[in-house]
């Protein structure tokens, strides 16, 4: 539910995170204490006899990291270096370089700089690849990379980078970063206001309000709240955002645990903006946690028409314990129900499968529950829209595409080869998207399909068995096959891939901002959203109103 910081592990913790356990820890005081002191004797014994020299801090990380794998991947231990990171994810403010950067192996990208911030300003563009900062080369630092951007205002980093195969440096001087909550609000046309919620910081529901405010003062009479791709964050900002259409003295989420004082209902607590207002609410599989907590309340207090796609299904919430020399862990403490009793988590981390990998709720065991109005809705899987719509549900070639960053590569080739096209919006043509696919040929890019791993590790599993050579043909030729198969699939899915193409490179000439301005216009999810608001008749029919 919350975001939070990794940290390292020490010795201490062990014993504080139990400690923390209280009516749990009374209750199985002898188990817990006779593996503790196990645990203990053990750690000592390996370290005082193995026969090379260990590192305790390693070791304990290594134990404390496959204990909390056994549960569920939200229960994290954090060091005390990523204080920054929790104040980024709740506040939204920070000093750095204003970019969104990510780290694939020994690689350190810049995947978007924000306008005008110092990045931007020192002149690095998406699919820029970090080498150097200041003396520290990336490949040879396996720690945070990110840490090394960080630092009080001013800062000048000089750092070396790669683009397009060449080697450039520039200096970066760090300044204070506010990322929005609200990146992008705006009239899609006379009467619908359209608001981009993207993660819920502390500002969340003051920007939301903002937002909400200036569109009806400027003539919006409905709105598009659109929470596609919103990972979630803070549940008292979900509150509140909803408290902005409903009435004070709702409840919005019930959190159930299996230690009393973790249960809890939660309402609104202000008067609310307004209660009248058509609202239609925009989720896809990448809307979690408290998304999920404003799209499946307002669904069932019958306050809004959802559209998109079954959203992720988080129902897990976490709380921030304290431990010995400034280490936390965050710590899953209960589930979180919405208004009507469900319980939207979509992964059952108590029963994995046989590689560990937690099982989804199968669609038959779903549980039926009543909105306000008697809608049916159920629980168990993310919350179903009211309206599905195919276009906000993506195929498995088009998330490999994604995964293996072929269209964000291919956006970088594309943008440097078409340096000058200013304000003009790019269109993907029918040649562009052959030379899309010849691109991902050259460059031998793997869609990592199911079928192709088991395919790559069939082959391994021969190499060991020392028979490659003779399955060799035949491996040939299903690997023509699948290649066969891929190619299909690139032209079956071409207008989902082709649109992500297009949005990715909108990003490249025009910022963020750009991205909304054309979708405001031309994204068809937008559209099927504001087609119900201006069909009231059936908006109402839906709601049951």
């Amino acid at each position: 539910m919350y975001p939070y910081f990794k940290k390292k592990f020490i010795i201490p913790t062990v014993a504080a995170g139990f400690l923390f356990i209280g009516t749990s820890f009374k209750d199985d005081f002898f188990e817990i204490a006779k593996q503790i002191e196990i645990f203990t004797t053990l750690f000592k014994a390996v370290n005082t006899n193995y026969v090379d020299e260990t590192n305790p801090g390693d070791l304990m990380d290594k134990a404390i990291k496959s204990m909390l794998g056994s549960l569920d991947p939200y229960t994290v231990y954090f060091n005390e270096q990523d204080v920054v990171n929790f104040k980024i994810n709740n506040t939204g403010e920070y000093t750095g370089i204003g970019a969104l950067i990510s780290r694939k192996k020994d690689r350190l990208i810049v995947r978007e700089p924000y306008k005008n911030y110092p990045a931007d300003k020192a002149g690095l563009k998406a699919g820029d690849e970090i080498i150097q900062i200041g003396d520290v080369l990336i490949a040879d630092f396996k720690d945070d990379a990110s840490q090394l951007l960080k630092g009080t205002k001013n800062t000048k980093i000089q750092i070396k980078y790669l683009r397009q195969g060449k080697t450039f440096t520039t200096e970066l001087i760090l300044d204070e970063v506010d990322i929005k909550s609200v990146p992008f609000y705006g009239k899609i046309d006379a009467k619908t206001g359209y608001i981009v919620l993207a993660h819920f910081s502390r500002k969340a529901s003051n920007e939301v309000k903002e937002a909400l405010e200036k569109l009806k003062a400027d003539g919006a009479t409905q709105i598009v709240l659109d929470l596609r791709g919103n990972p979630g964050g803070l549940l008292n900002e979900a509150i509140d955002i909803c408290n902005l259409f409903v009435p004070k003295n709702e409840v919005i989420v019930t959190t159930k645990s299996r230690i009393e004082k973790h249960n809890n209902t939660y309402k609104t607590t202000k008067e609310p903006i307004d209660t009248e207002i058509p609202l239609a609410i925009l989720v896809n599989g990448r809307s979690a946690s408290a998304s999920e907590i404003v799209s499946g309340a307002l669904q069932d207090l019958d306050r809004a028409v959802i559209l998109g796609s079954r959203s992720f299904g988080k129902g897990l919430v976490q709380r921030s314990v304290d431990l010995t020399y400034g280490t936390q862990l965050k710590v899953t403490i209960s589930r979180y129900y919405t208004p009507s009793g469900r319980c939207i988590q979509a992964l059952d981390y108590a029963h994995k499968d046989k590689n560990g990998v937690a099982q989804k709720t199968d669609a038959k065991n779903f549980n039926a529950f009543k909105t306000r109005k008697g809608r049916t809705v159920y629980d168990g899987g993310g919350v179903l829209p009211d309206i599905e719509l195919d276009e906000a549900k993506m195929s498995p070639i088009t998330t490999a595409l994604l995964k293996n960053d072929g269209i964000f590569d291919y956006a970088t080739t594309y943008y440097y080869k078409n340096p000058n096209l200013g304000d003009k919006i790019p269109t993907v043509s029918d040649a562009d998207y052959s030379g899309f696919k010849q691109y991902l040929k050259a460059n031998k890019i793997s869609f990592d399909t199911e079928t192709e791993v088991a395919l790559k590790n069939t082959l391994a599993a021969a190499k060991n068995e020392k028979i490659d050579e003779t399955i060799a043909p035949e491996y040939q030729q299903l690997l023509v096959a699948l290649e066969k198969s891929e190619t299909t699939l690139l032209d079956k899915n071409q207008k989902e891939i082709r649109n992500l193409i297009q949005e990715e490179l909108i990003k490249r000439y025009q910022y963020q901002e750009g991205l909304y301005q054309y979708y405001i216009k031309n994204n068809s999810e937008i559209k099927k959203a504001v087609n119900v608001l201006n069909n009231q008749t059936e908006y109402k029919t839906i709601l049951k109103m």
